[in-house]
């Protein structure tokens, strides 16, 4: 279990920058008429079971952004569940409205910060994988405490995953990278899923938008996955 001052430390930490845009119609009006359908209360412990009908294996992604990629991977994997986690309202909008569009029944959101909903909302070992992509890399020193890849924040995930349960990230900032590939290879609970340090993109992890701008600028895209062994 993770100490309750490690809990504490990491809620008072935020990893992100609420940067709330205005909703659009069609995004008011999808958070309207799916919220009730597809959102889940951060202060109540899912039951997957309840809340899928089924015991499908279960991928959470923290911070879905516009929630396009999430929604492709849901579509395309039908025989996996799906819960996303994103603050920005917004994004959260858009994917309520291509779940609708797209009568997707393997996705579930919840729209507040991760670490709360890591602690008060996913039962321990309940997870098959669990996915960071592209999270702010907070670039200037003085704000690396603020990145969300710390040993407590790995303490925590560690205690959501089932045994050789997976954690993936990508980011395109290769210090980033580096930080997180070494705070993970520390991480007694983990190991890296392959012999290299990094890893080809997987086929199941869409290309996004702002991953294709990049590429087209010649960055750089760092893929990791590690494994729960303990």
């Amino acid at each position: 279990m993770m100490s309750d001052t490690n809990s504490k430390a990491l809620r008072r930490i935020k990893s992100f920058v609420k940067r709330e845009g205005r909703l659009t119609p069609g995004q008011e009006s999808a958070i309207k008429t799916g919220w009730p359908i597809y959102g889940l209360n951060s202060h109540v412990m899912i039951k997957p079971l309840d809340i899928f009908a089924n015991n499908h294996p279960i991928t959470l992604e923290i911070g879905f952004g516009n929630g396009n990629s999430l929604a492709e991977m849901a579509q395309v994997s039908a025989d996996k569940n799906f819960i996303g986690i994103e603050v920005h309202q917004p994004g959260v909008g858009h994917l309520l409205r291509v779940i609708q569009e797209k009568e997707l029944n393997n996705i579930r959101i919840f729209d507040t910060d991760a670490i709360d909903v890591l602690n008060n909302a996913i039962p321990d070992q309940s997870l098959d994988c669990i996915q960071l992509f592209f999270p702010d890399p907070w670039h200037k020193k003085r704000h690396h405490k603020r990145r969300i890849v710390q040993a407590a924040f790995l303490d925590l995930i560690l205690q959501k995953l089932k045994l050789t349960g997976v954690f993936h990230v990508a980011t395109d900032w290769e210090n980033y990278a580096e930080h997180i590939l070494e705070t993970l290879n520390k991480h007694m609970g983990f190991k890296n899923s392959a012999d290299i340090a990094y890893i080809d993109r997987p086929d199941h992890r869409p290309i996004t938008k702002f991953e294709k701008r990049g590429q087209r600028l010649g960055h750089g895209v760092w893929d990791i996955m590690f494994i729960k062994q303990v």
